[in-house]
């Protein structure tokens, strides 16, 4: 505990003079995960958009997997995405086991629940809203998910900014799909785990306070938009 002192005073260094190796770290974690919240939310949106309008069988079944996958723990994923990924795998031949690519899959199926759960929340408060509206005026069932996916975009913004904060906090499946290799594949949370572990705890401690800084900001964030979202269509 003696050194605390000195390691934290070390890690405000690295971090107050933008140390190369603490910013390809942040950099790659940002890149993975944003990439991660983009691809889930290509699927994850249209669907939880869907459950929340359409009427079809099987629609409670989803719904009740979507939100009991949200607590899915990320070991699991990344153990899936691992025997995917293998040589022994499915998708082994295309070799992105250990990989950036690999730490976006395990990503993006992680955050994917918590995507759909929260959009068929929100479009489903919306569609009670405006269901007999968009019934007089004759809109499909896909052309009322598009137009409130459209009206709800803000709300929308908020989910997403919350599936990014489960992202970049997450160190279970990129730790096992990415291997947690050097100016490859490590990212802030895994590098924490390492360091610690090592008892080098500057760049450990750096690492944190970014990490730390980073969850606030997108909790700002999400709060401010949500804010402005309800002056604006208030």
């Amino acid at each position: 505990m003696s050194d605390l002192p000195a390691s934290l005073s070390t890690a405000l260094g690295l971090v107050a003079g933008l140390d190369a190796k603490l910013l390809d770290i942040v950099a790659l974690s940002l890149s993975v995960s944003l990439s991660a919240v983009l691809l889930s939310a290509v699927l994850a949106l249209p669907l939880g958009a869907l459950l929340a309008v359409g009427r079809f069988a099987g629609r409670r079944t989803l719904t009740v997997i979507a939100n009991g996958f949200m607590g899915l723990p990320a070991v699991v994923v990344g153990l899936l995405v691992y025997l995917l990924l293998s040589r022994a795998g499915p998708l082994g031949p295309l070799g992105l086991l250990f990989t950036p690519t690999a730490m976006v899959i395990a990503q993006a199926i992680l955050v994917a629940p918590l995507l759909v759960a929260l959009t068929r929340q929100t479009v489903e408060d919306a569609w009670r809203e405006y269901q007999e509206q968009l019934h007089s005026l004759g809109a499909t069932t896909h052309q009322a998910t598009a137009t409130l996916l459209w009206d709800t975009r803000y709300s929308l913004f908020t989910v997403m900014l919350a599936g990014f904060g489960r992202a970049i906090s997450e160190v279970g499946a990129v730790m096992i799909v990415g291997g947690n290799i050097d100016g490859v594949t490590r990212v802030m949370t895994t590098t924490i785990a390492l360091e610690t572990s090592k008892g080098d705890l500057p760049l450990a401690l750096a690492l944190g306070l970014i990490l730390v800084a980073l969850v606030l900001a997108i909790n700002a964030l999400a709060y401010v938009t949500g804010a402005w979202a309800q002056r604006r269509l208030g």
